[in-house]
């Protein structure tokens, strides 16, 4: 894979999160180390589902196909289901420390639950799409490679938009969980987790890359639209927000719920 190509694949994956990065973030040293420690939460989760695969993977010991796609399943499975722990510890974590602020300093405005959800999701987003974009190109490196084990000459621009999926969903996953924990609407985050499942299990599903990409998109515009809502938005503030105009949006409210 030449330099170009490189590059290009990994402007699509991470363009669009270093633009919020800077726009929205990176100006506010408190949201700085929130979007840190979300992903450091998710390097956690990654490393225990890690261990856990490999205990299990060390006890079967079997060579055979069926059983090692078996084992990527289990793999996916507990991936996904620690990391929605990992969400859920990361959201106390911010509750109780939200909590203990005011009560030290009742006068000091804390960032709103919507905010640290949006920063949180995000943090989860970039972390998981390092590591999944990172390992893909890696596989690039040797001479000649075009795809793996057999796939497309586009699988590495397919690998791209998907990790820029996988990001903005984390993004969009953090702001509906953190309103399902608010609210105490545990169906929520139910449905997170569920959504989480389908994305990652896509590539057990069927076999083509882009129909598979093409159902992510379709649950990323669907989850994106729901955490627009839950998070206060509205088709007027949306236009407000298009012409600019919109002063009281998500990320300039830092007002308390």
């Amino acid at each position: 894979m030449t330099a170009a190509v490189f590059f290009g694949c990994a402007f699509v994956a991470f363009g669009p999160a270093l633009a919020l990065y800077i726009f929205t973030i990176a100006t506010e040293p408190l949201r700085i180390i929130f979007l840190i420690i979300g992903a450091f939460f998710w390097l956690v989760s990654l490393l225990l589902s890690s261990f856990i695969w490999f205990m299990a993977a060390t006890l079967t010991d079997n060579k055979d196909e069926p059983r090692q796609r078996d084992l990527l399943i289990f793999g996916v499975l507990i991936s996904v289901l620690v990391q929605e722990m990992f969400r859920f510890a990361y959201y106390k974590l911010l509750k109780k420390s939200s909590e203990g602020l005011k009560s030290i300093n009742p006068g000091e405005k804390a960032p709103s639950m919507r905010l640290l959800a949006y920063v949180s999701g995000l943090g989860f987003g970039i972390m998981s799409g390092v590591f999944s974009f990172v390992n893909t190109l890696s596989d690039s490196l040797g001479p000649g490679t075009v795809g793996i084990h057999g796939d497309p000459p586009q699988f590495f621009l397919n690998s791209a938009f998907m990790t820029l999926v996988i990001i903005l969903l984390h993004m969009f996953w953090g702001i509906v969980f953190f309103d399902g924990c608010e609210k105490k609407k545990w169906y929520t985050l139910l449905v997170v987790l569920l959504t989480h499942l389908l994305v990652s299990a896509l590539t057990f599903i069927s076999p083509y890359s882009g129909l598979n990409l093409v159902l992510a998109y379709i649950i990323l515009v669907l989850t994106g639209i729901w955490a627009f809502f839950v998070s206060g938005g509205s088709c007027r503030s949306l236009k407000l927000c298009l012409l600019c105009q919109d002063k009281d949006s998500l990320l300039f409210n830092q007002r308390s719920r």
